[in-house]
């Protein structure tokens, strides 16, 4: 019921930032709860950041938590990722995801948890 395309990947030094954007399409976009994964070579994907469609809740992995900040404009089908403070461990591919919620407060931390994905944008930092 949505499409998503990324934007904002791109190659940055360590200790610097950058910002992934999310367009999402769809009648119901303020009803979805929107999750950031991110996939390395030889690596299995895993959760980044969640935010619920109200925006009351948000997410983080301990290995991001206090340098990324996920944020959503309802208004604009937008979601964004804020990566500060960037590591090598950092690179990867970044996917934004989407599932339907009747709960404004739900947000998911696991793949399975959502029906919706983007196509990824690479993010590589160098050190």
């Amino acid at each position: 019921q949505v499409q998503l395309v990324e934007s904002g990947g791109g190659l940055v030094q360590a200790g610097g930032s950058l910002r992934l954007s999310c367009a999402a399409s769809g009648r119901t976009f303020s009803s979805y709860a929107m999750g950031w994964f991110r996939q390395a070579p030889g690596k299995e994907r895993e959760f980044v950041a969640a935010i619920s469609w109200s925006a009351s809740n948000t997410y983080y992995a301990d290995s991001v938590k206090g340098r990324f900040t996920i944020s959503r404009d309802n208004g604009k089908n937008m979601v964004y990722l804020q990566m500060n403070s960037l590591k090598p461990e950092d690179t990867a591919v970044y996917y934004c995801a989407a599932v339907s919620s009747p709960f404004g407060t739900w947000l998911g931390s696991r793949p399975n948890e959502y029906d919706y994905w983007g196509q990824g944008t690479q993010v590589t930092v160098s050190s």
